[in-house]
């Protein structure tokens, strides 16, 4: 099942992680291409404003894949619910307060960013962000809606959303360069466009009765706001650390000498293909933190180390595979926005960073999920802005402007080395032994032997797990009459399933089983990948499964249905004896 999860989300969460970075390395083309090295600076400068826009998008997000990780793990779909409105409403207020406030100050914004009280450069970086931030509602949003259509399944729509930004935005910006000549401005106001287009086709599936979220004014709570922000302050930290460091670095060169000028675009050349080619790392660790979050609350050990097993070899492949073909085709990258080898090198070192940062952001967002967030923001400290900054100054004083292109490479692998230094004095094993690095007490979860788990496909599976999990609970000194319960329940879901959810198509379905051993209680978790179908709210008017769905539910003390991920989620709880 979490082979499948995995191969299922990461396609689409790594589109998604370009959002954002689509649209800036479209406008960084553009400019270098039509509008010169100097506009590339300007655009360089007005990164951290650019970023800062993604960064509370970026902590709404998390927050949302944390709490709604926590609701989907514990079946509350109305808890599901109050986070997307409250979602909704936060990037409304949020966003265009934003707005208000960087097209009030974007001057002298623009000095305070590195471009000076006057000039072209000056001209330049205070009208792209004013072209920007006239989308910041629909990058936010963008950002924000992207764990819901993960949760509800709606990857083709996500990708489709994605393909429509870009198309739109490069159809944007040649209208611009070539018609309208609006310079800065337009090109940043063809961002902002984009993501308005984006938005209008994933409106198609918000605004439609299959939508499995329902947004409600009452559901609005600022408790609920809080605990979105509070969920993602890691997120946050990660993006203001990312700010800090683009801000110091763009100091940093700018007092370099006479190419001064050169050397801030060649890093804003390098910041932009670097942040495209880290929809990897960023993907991976969106997976990490959706899925880490479920399992955590599910209690599932076994399925986070599996977890974890999965996605260190996706970061292996998918970090090696991108890093070689930064290093390949590296000069026909940044010949794309500027001209001369400065950036070339830049990159080729920034691709050396990508597989120790696919590793340290998959555990850094599992660290979030498991309720750390503590590590996750000292990790994204340390990673992003403390040991990228410090690489900076020392290895500029030493090699020059050449020695800050080892910014990325040097924060990663560092950064890597501590989380694996840390976990071996914490835990006293080896890092990747027995589960060492999830860092989980012993008390997390159930042992082994209070644990049943199988996998069904067929009826005679049904059969037989029903008939397991009565010698299992047997085995834990039950009474016959809650093991007849128990088995009764496997028998009538399960087999309701095979029944009507397998039968409905020719592809390969699967149901997952576990059974936990609880003091008090049993746990009894229930996971298809069949058509939607909730037994809790829609139990059917007459027949026989209608009779064995009331008869189950009656007999449970507490039943929860959710439907995330392309997966129906029971969960049934019964009395011990």
């Amino acid at each position: 099942m979490v082979k499948k999860l995995v191969r299922q989300m990461l396609a689409a969460q790594i589109v998604s992680a370009l959002t954002v970075s689509v649209c800036l390395m479209i406008d960084s083309i553009m400019i270098g291409r039509f509008l010169g090295v100097r506009a590339v600076a300007a655009y360089g400068l007005a990164n951290p404003v650019l970023l800062a826009i993604g960064a509370i998008g970026s902590i709404l997000a998390a927050g949302i894949q944390v709490a709604c990780g926590k609701s989907l793990g514990r079946g509350s779909q109305e808890e599901t619910n109050a986070g997307y409105s409250s979602a909704l409403a936060a990037v409304a207020a949020i966003s265009l307060a934003f707005m208000a406030i960087v097209l009030l100050i974007r001057e002298p914004l623009a000095d305070w960013l590195g471009a000076g009280k006057s000039g072209k450069l000056h001209e330049d970086t205070s009208a792209y962000m004013e072209g920007f931030i006239i989308g910041a509602p629909g990058s936010m949003a963008a950002l924000v809606l992207v764990p819901f259509l993960q949760m509800a399944g709606q990857s083709g729509l996500l990708i489709a959303a994605v393909l429509t930004m870009t198309v739109t935005d490069i159809a944007l910006d040649l209208l611009n360069v070539l018609v309208l000549h609006w310079e800065m401005f337009g090109m940043g106001l063809a961002s902002s466009l984009s993501y308005y287009a984006a938005m209008t086709v994933a409106a198609v599936y918000f605004l439609s009765k299959k939508c499995v979220f329902r947004f409600s004014f009452k559901r609005v709570t600022l408790k609920k706001i809080g605990e979105l922000f509070a969920g993602g302050v890691p997120a946050g930290f990660n993006m203001a650390s990312n700010v800090l460091l683009i801000f110091v670095v763009n100091k940093i060169l700018k007092a370099s000498g006479e190419h001064a000028v050169a050397a801030v675009a060649a890093f804003s050349v390098i910041n932009t293909i670097g942040n495209a080619s880290c929809c990897i790392n960023t993907g991976i660790g969106g997976v990490s933190l959706t899925l880490a979050g479920i399992f955590y609350n599910e209690e599932d050990r076994t399925s986070l180390k599996e977890l974890i097993r999965c996605l260190s070899r996706s970061s292996l492949l998918l970090g090696g595979l991108m890093g070689i073909a930064l290093c390949i085709f590296a000069p026909q990258l940044v010949h794309l926005f500027i001209p001369g080898r400065l950036a070339v090198t830049g990159l080729r070192l920034y691709a050396l960073g990508l597989i120790p940062c696919c590793i340290v952001n998959m555990l850094k967002n599992m660290y979030q999920a498991t309720g750390k967030p503590i590590m996750t923001e000292l990790i994204s400290l340390f990673e992003v802005a403390a040991l990228p900054i410090c690489s900076t100054l020392v290895m500029t004083a030493l090699m020059g402007v050449t020695g800050a292109w080892l910014f990325f490479v040097c924060g990663e692998t560092l950064a890597l080395a501590l989380i694996l230094i840390y976990i071996r004095a914490k835990s006293g094993r080896a890092p990747w032994k027995d589960g060492a690095y999830l860092l989980l007490g012993s008390e997390f979860g159930v042992t082994e032997e209070n644990l049943y788990e199988t996998v069904i496909h067929t009826e005679q599976d049904v059969l037989a797990a029903s008939e397991a999990a009565e010698r299992f609970c047997v085995s834990h000194g039950q009474s016959s009459k809650i093991s007849n319960h128990i088995m009764l329940c496997i028998e009538e879901m399960a087999g309701n399933v095979i029944a009507h959810g397998f039968s409905k198509d020719e592809r390969p379905h699967s149901l997952y089983l576990r059974i936990l051993k609880k003091p008090g209680h049993w746990v009894l978790r229930f996971r298809d990948d069949c058509h939607a179908f909730d037994p809790v709210s829609y139990v059917p008017a007459e027949g026989k499964d209608a009779l064995g769905i009331r008869l189950v539910l009656a007999l449970t003390s507490e039943a929860a249905y959710t439907y995330s991920l392309n997966f129906n989620n029971l969960t049934l709880i019964l009395n011990a004896d």
